[in-house]
């Protein structure tokens, strides 16, 4: 546990020197805005004390003056916390992004293999709800961590000038704000921790459960899992409900030092408030008064930036929380380290894949998938995967995307292990299509230079006729800058397949992998996106998994999953297995 708090800690004071930079303007506004809050108490105790002497006293010239400047300086202090607010919002706006670049860029390094120890949920509620939440860390905390002795220390230190006791008692008073907060902070950092678990572990449910609703409505379990929905939601609600009664509870423990505060100073000072009481009308028991009215006036001024410093202190509990949540994030503190990096061998045409004895099981009460499987494959072949549904062609291919590991054997590519491989070296070398391709909510440019955002566009037209989108795009309201929806929204089947396929091209990896690429595509759509993927495999080792007829026009050897034997592409005998150079 000492550990994971050294981890919270370090994470927490990079991040605040990260962002004190940005922060700067907000600290100045607010040192600037307790000046003026200072000039303000002078001028509100003056005309104050002046009023209580009574009307004995002779005219006083500088009231007009001293309103003036008392409304003038409200005027200016208004301008400077709106620019404060100003300030702290972008002060947020750019932690957040800045964080949220670095959390997303750790999460492709981590690749597959960072999915298979966190939920997609998990990761998703980390890169969008968790740095969310920590606005207020960047545009709050960081500022009124600094604040909260600055503006303090200056107020008390004016104070002494008048009324040197009364600022001994401010002084006092306000270091027992730190005690009483240290003692809620550990309260609301827990509280903080168990409500994004139980955020997570309601997202991570919901996303499952959508995912599985077609089962879980034949199966008549939907009152079940709407209740226990209902349950995961409940126990979010009562987790969050605690945050706010730790919240409340740190700031009634600053009202009460404020208040211990000015009873202090009133009885300390009670002969002058006495004496204004019954009236006067001398002009050195006016001074005496406004110097009285002023230390009072500054007592709340002195505990603001406390009051800010609690109610920024949630915020610092998030900080501590998301510390935690993105700890074993790649290149992050405590990330889990790939214990170096293995270069797998290219040859021209591609890279050799392998199967070791490989077993796995999704569910090892169901049995094993793969059972001591072992084939290989050479660089520029292409080996087309058959087999009836469930005997692991797609286990085969997510294996090789690296989302699973086999249970026993080897997997290898380029004659290297893949689990031996950094995520990135084992990301560039694979390109995959899958049944539907995954777009995102943006233009197609955007959605091809995925692949390789930094491809010139003489690529990117290559690619657009290896794929043929150079037919359809042109009849888009903006060509290539026509924004699409999520999902493709907006394109058909087909023409979402060839913007997957153009951008597979225009990545180039040695080992391309299609996993039913035509299912659902009508058989004219179907035979053009064949066409279009036989140009994509050329140089390339080509896995394919597919039950259509169309697989036939790629020549390779196959591997039946459901008997020991292969069948050649065109042929219609059954062929002994080192025939197709696939060994089972």
């Amino acid at each position: 546990m000492s550990g994971d708090k050294m981890v919270m800690r370090a994470w927490t004071r990079a991040q605040s020197r990260l962002g004190r930079r940005q922060a700067m303007p907000v600290l100045a506004c607010g040192l600037l805005a307790g000046l003026v809050a200072v000039g303000q108490a002078w001028c509100v105790a003056a005309v104050l004390a002046r009023g209580l002497i009574g009307s004995g006293t002779a005219a006083w010239p500088g009231a007009g003056l001293l309103l003036a400047a008392l409304a003038g300086l409200a005027v200016l202090r208004a301008l400077i916390m709106a620019g404060g607010d100003i300030s702290a919002a972008r002060a947020g706006r750019g932690g957040r992004r800045r964080l949220r670049d670095e959390v997303l860029g750790a999460i492709l390094r981590g690749g597959p293999a960072l999915l298979r120890r966190r939920h997609s949920a998990e990761l998703t509620a980390l890169a969008v709800d968790r740095i969310e939440a920590l606005d207020g860390f960047f545009a709050r905390w960081i500022p009124a961590s600094v604040l909260w002795i600055a503006v303090p220390g200056l107020i008390a230190t004016l104070a002494a000038l008048v009324q040197p006791g009364a600022a001994v008692i401010m002084i006092v008073c306000g270091l027992a704000v730190p005690v009483g907060q240290a003692v809620f902070g550990i309260g609301a950092a827990v509280a903080s921790r168990n409500q994004f678990l139980a955020m997570t572990r309601l997202q991570a449910r919901f996303l499952d459960r959508v995912r599985g609703i077609a089962t879980i409505v034949l199966l008549n379990r939907t009152d079940d899992e709407a209740g226990r929905l209902a349950t995961a939601a409940d126990e979010l609600r009562r987790r969050t409900m605690k945050i706010l009664r730790v919240a409340f509870l740190s700031s009634a423990s600053i009202d009460c030092a404020m208040v211990v505060a000015l009873v202090l100073i009133v009885v300390r000072d009670g002969a002058t408030l006495e004496v204004l009481r019954h009236g006067g009308a001398s002009a050195p028991l006016a001074d005496a008064a406004a110097r009285s009215l002023f230390v009072l006036l500054l007592v709340p001024e002195f505990f603001a930036p406390l009051r800010a410093l609690a109610l920024a202190y949630q915020d610092r509990a998030h900080a501590a929380g998301a510390a935690s949540a993105m700890d074993d994030l790649p290149d992050g503190a405590g990330a889990v380290v790939v214990a170096g990096d293995v270069v797998p061998q290219r040859a021209e045409g591609g890279v050799s894949v392998a199967f070791e004895h490989v077993t796995f099981a999704w569910d090892a009460a169901r049995g094993p998938v793969l059972t001591d499987l072992s084939f290989a494959v050479r660089a520029g072949e292409i080996l087309t995967l058959v087999g009836p549904s469930g005997a692991g062609k797609s286990t085969i291919i997510e294996m090789l995307l690296g989302f699973i590991v086999p249970g026993s054997g080897r997997v290898l590519v380029g004659g290297a292990d893949l689990t031996a491989m950094a995520p990135a070296t084992q990301s560039g070398l694979v390109s995959w299509i899958g049944q539907k391709p995954v777009l995102f909510a943006g233009t197609l440019r955007e959605n091809i230079l995925f692949a390789r955002p930094d491809a010139d566009e003489d690529a990117l037209a290559a690619a657009l006729r290896a794929a043929s989108v150079d037919r359809f795009v042109a009849d888009l309201p903006q060509g290539l800058d026509t924004p699409i929806g999520e999902g493709g929204f907006g394109l058909s089947g087909g023409q979402a397949q060839r913007v997957a396929i153009a951008r597979a091209y225009l990545k180039d990896a040695p080992l391309l992998l299609l996993d039913e690429p035509t299912a659902h595509l009508d058989p004219e759509t179907e035979s053009e996106i064949f066409a279009s993927l036989r140009i994509l495999a050329r140089g390339r080792t080509v896995i394919l998994s597919s039950h259509a007829a169309g697989v036939r026009a790629f020549a390779g050897p196959c591997l039946d999953l459901g008997m020991p034997r292969c069948v050649e592409p065109g042929a219609a005998r059954m062929a002994p297995i080192e025939e197709g150079h696939v060994h089972v």
